[in-house]
């Protein structure tokens, strides 16, 4: 009998916990970090790959500047875009950036472009990215190693190029 009361509580302990869900008591916090404002060149298309449409755009330079890091874009990098039939685009820049005194950081940003439309319809855009920072260990710069960041890209009419506005998840 008591094998078959134990058995029991345990079931239906198993069963309630299994159906709970806790929200965190802790959100995610973002912090500002930079913001890049990245120079392009004329890109070019490889059309009906087996893996869709591959375009390359080439990153020419441009600058950047945040709270703890302000210097320039290396030319040199490119954005190599993939877009399926669907109308998703998967995205990674690969590039270096050069701080003002000197110290080059490598930046490999991937992310995500999505069309669609929402409940009522209406067109919906998503573009965001999550850029990796590979700086030197031990400089001031190394705590760019360490963190997650998340990207929200913008286009400015004054600019040609893309405005990259990064925050770092804390």
């Amino acid at each position: 009998m008591k094998t078959l009361l134990l058995t029991a509580l345990l079931t239906a302990f198993s069963l309630n916990v299994g159906a709970q869900t806790d929200l965190p008591k802790k959100e995610p916090q973002l912090e500002f970090a930079l913001q890049l404002k990245v120079t392009l060149g004329e890109a070019f298309s490889i059309e009906n790959t087996q893996h869709g449409r591959r375009t390359v755009i080439p990153i020419t330079g441009g600058t950047f500047e945040g709270p703890l890091l302000k210097g320039t874009i290396v030319n040199g990098g490119a954005d190599y875009q993939l877009a399926d039939p669907q109308g998703r685009t998967e995205l990674e820049a690969i590039y270096c950036i050069k701080t003002d005194d000197g110290v080059y950081i490598h930046v490999r940003n991937r992310g995500i472009i999505a069309g669609g439309k929402d409940e009522n319809g209406q067109p919906t855009f998503y573009f965001r990215c999550a850029p990796q920072f590979e700086a030197p260990s031990e400089s001031k710069y190394g705590w760019l190693n360490n963190a997650l960041f998340l990207c929200a890209p913008d286009f400015s009419a004054g600019f040609k190029g893309i405005v990259l506005n990064v925050w770092k998840v804390k």
